[in-house]
């Protein structure tokens, strides 16, 4: 394996910014900005009630808020891709299918054929408030901590990533992990992602949930988290996108993980997610993009922090992986193994060229682990702040 150090630092800064750098900052408000929130009482077939308090409905797949999009209105679901890539059984493959994880609803029943699981979401109508991330420089609320790849046509990206309840200081503050595919220039780009999240302000707890993302417009007019706008086709009866993740990985103990792979469809060039190696969550359709439904031009695996205070003193302490800076001897800290991209050809590979990149090294930091192992790892997080970062 190569990796390249020779990017111009204007270049990863600004290929590597994740969908929601620019236009998004505040989760919550960006999600409800110019849109009304779904209606609980949707077309429900049955209502599950979670042990940790979620309530998921059952809704008819062919009513489902996707087909509200002007661009879907007569849409025909694609319940399956034409093509889904597999990946080689390696020891190290076989070790993660003993630590993968559910949903914790999944426990309390399950959404008959036909029918989507949606989380039911509170109405946020009351706490909109303007945005105030409509202008260019946006980076300046997010720190990152990512390996990144590009130069290429992507049609996919996939990892087995580490789950963490990382703390997170403020209601308007988060933390994410993800794989994320990326097209345009930074001040229009296309973008689609999934990984987990723990954000108050979208979710209104601070559970680590299963989370999808996208945006054809550096998230100026378009794109949202999950169901909460027309745009994402579920497929799966199985899987409720915004619901907790069980179990959670603890110091020390048991490396629990989700493996998210997101693809293009070689035949209707839909973006397919898939969780876990055989659930195929559902998939965002080619009207909604442009560049990206052709290919990616960078794919990128790693975590997210945002808040008003980076940059600043005192910065904010939400953590990124598991709060602790990268282990690569013990994995105790945020990682994510695995790594493949879905090239043009169709062959799930490790990149050619990667970089690990971090905005703030004394805050979050990475480690990209490449040489002597059968599989590149790659390592990441951090406390946020502490002496070196006060």
């Amino acid at each position: 394996m190569r990796t390249s150090f020779f990017k111009g630092m204007v270049i990863i800064l600004l290929l590597t910014t994740f969908c929601n750098v620019l236009g998004e900052g505040d989760l919550g408000q960006k999600v409800l900005e110019g849109r009304k929130p779904n209606k609980p009482t949707r077309h429900i077939v049955k209502s599950i009630q979670s042990e940790d308090g979620d309530i998921i409905d059952c809704i008819d797949i062919y009513k489902q808020p996707a087909f509200d999009h002007p661009a879907l209105k007569n849409h025909i679901i694609q319940m399956t891709p034409s093509y889904v890539p597999t990946m080689e059984t390696s020891p190290t493959s076989e070790q993660s299918s003993l630590v993968i994880t559910s949903q914790l609803w999944q426990k309390s029943g399950k959404c008959p054929k036909g029918t989507i699981p949606v989380r039911r979401t509170k109405n946020r109508e009351d706490q909109e408030t303007p945005s105030p991330f409509k202008q260019l420089n946006l980076q300046i609320n997010h720190s990152k901590a990512i390996l990144i790849t590009e130069g290429y046509n992507y049609a996919g990206v996939k990892g087995d990533i580490k789950v963490w309840n990382p703390h997170v200081e403020s209601d308007d503050e988060y933390s994410t992990s993800r794989v994320s595919l990326r097209s345009g220039p930074y001040y229009n780009f296309e973008c689609v992602e999934a990984g987990w999240a723990v954000n108050p302000s979208v979710y209104g707890d601070r559970q680590t949930r299963l989370f999808v993302y996208w945006t054809a417009d550096a998230a100026n007019m378009t794109g949202c988290f999950d169901l909460t706008c027309p745009g994402f086709v579920q497929t799966s009866n199985e899987i409720a996108l915004g619901a907790a993740i069980y179990p959670i990985s603890v110091f020390g103990g048991l490396p629990y993980q989700i493996t998210l792979f997101i693809y293009k469809d070689p035949t209707t060039n839909n973006l397919w997610v898939q969780y876990g190696e055989r659930s195929n969550i559902g998939y965002w359709p080619e009207k909604l993009f442009g560049r990206l439904s052709s290919g990616a031009e960078s794919a990128e695996w790693g975590g997210d922090v945002y808040s008003s205070k980076i940059g600043k003193s005192p910065h904010t302490k939400t953590a990124m992986g598991n709060g602790h800076f990268p282990d690569y001897i013990s994995g105790n800290s945020g990682f994510v193994k695995r790594m493949r991209i879905l090239d043009i050809s169709l062959n799930l590979k490790f990149p050619e060229w990667v970089t690990s990149y971090a905005d703030e090294y004394y805050c979050y930091r990475t480690t990209y682990v490449g040489d002597y192992i059968e599989d590149p790892e790659f390592y990441f997080g951090g406390p946020g702040r502490n002496p070196r970062c006060p």
